[in-house]
C-alpha cells in the first residue's frame, strides 16, 4: 500500500463510519459500476484480431489505477469487475438496447439512492464525493478493504479503517478520559 493511498483512505473513512452506511455503499457501488458498464457492453470493439466490449476497454485504466494503489485490493477488484462485466454481457445478450438503457437508468437511481440514504440517514453528513471528487474512485477500494478486513486479512488496512472511527466514537461518547480522569487506553 502506497503512502498516497493510505492518506486518501484515511480521509475517505472519515465519511464512512457507520456500519449501515458501509453496507449501503457495497450495494450502491455494485449497482453504479454495473450501470456504468452495461450500456458500454452493447458495443463490440475489434482488438488484436478478436473483439471485446467498449466496457472492458473503458474500465482498464481505472483497474490499473486501483492495482497501482494496492496490488492485493486491485487484484480482488479485477476479479469482481470480471464478474460484473460478465453479468453485463449476459444482460446485453438477452435484452434489447432500450431494455439495457432502462436497466442502467434504474441501477443508477437505486445506486445513488443507496449512497444518499447512507450518508444522509446514517452518517448525517454530505457524501465525501462532494468535498473531494477523487473519492469516486476510492469507494470500490474501501468496500474491498472492508471485505478483506472482515475475512481477517490486511491488518494494515484495519488500522486505518477501524481504529480511527472507534477512537472518535469513544471520544464522542465517553470523552478522551475515563471516569477517574485517566486516559482511556483500552482498544
Amino acid at each position: 500500500m502506497n503512502r498516497y493511498f493510505r492518506r486518501q483512505l484515511a480521509a475517505y473513512v472519515e465519511y464512512h463510519r457507520d456500519p449501515s452506511n458501509c453496507v449501503m455503499h457495497v450495494f450502491g457501488i455494485l449497482f453504479l459500476f454495473l450501470a456504468a458498464v452495461l450500456p458500454l457492453s452493447l458495443w463490440t470493439v475489434p482488438i488484436f484480431g478478436g473483439s471485446t466490449s467498449a466496457a472492458t476497454i473503458a474500465v482498464l485504466p481505472v483497474l490499473i489505477y486501483w492495482f497501482l494503489l494496492d496490488a492485493a485490493l486491485g487484484t480482488a477488484i479485477v476479479g469482481a469487475s470480471v464478474l460484473l462485466l460478465s453479468a453485463a454481457a449476459m444482460i446485453v445478450d438477452y435484452a434489447s438496447a432500450a431494455g439495457v438503457w432502462s436497466i442502467a437508468a434504474v441501477l443508477i437511481v437505486i445506486g445513488v439512492a443507496f449512497q444518499v440514504v447512507g450518508h444522509r440517514v446514517f452518517e448525517r453528513r454530505q457524501p465525501a464525493l462532494l468535498d473531494n471528487p477523487t473519492h469516486l474512485l476510492l469507494g470500490p477500494m474501501f468496500v474491498m478493504a472492508k471485505l478483506f478486513i472482515a475475512f481477517g486479512f490486511r491488518r494494515d488496512l484495519a488500522v486505518i479503517i477501524q481504529e480511527t472511527p472507534q477512537q472518535t466514537r469513544r471520544g464522542s461518547l465517553l470523552g478522551s478520559e475515563n471516569l477517574q480522569g485517566e486516559p482511556d487506553l483500552h482498544p
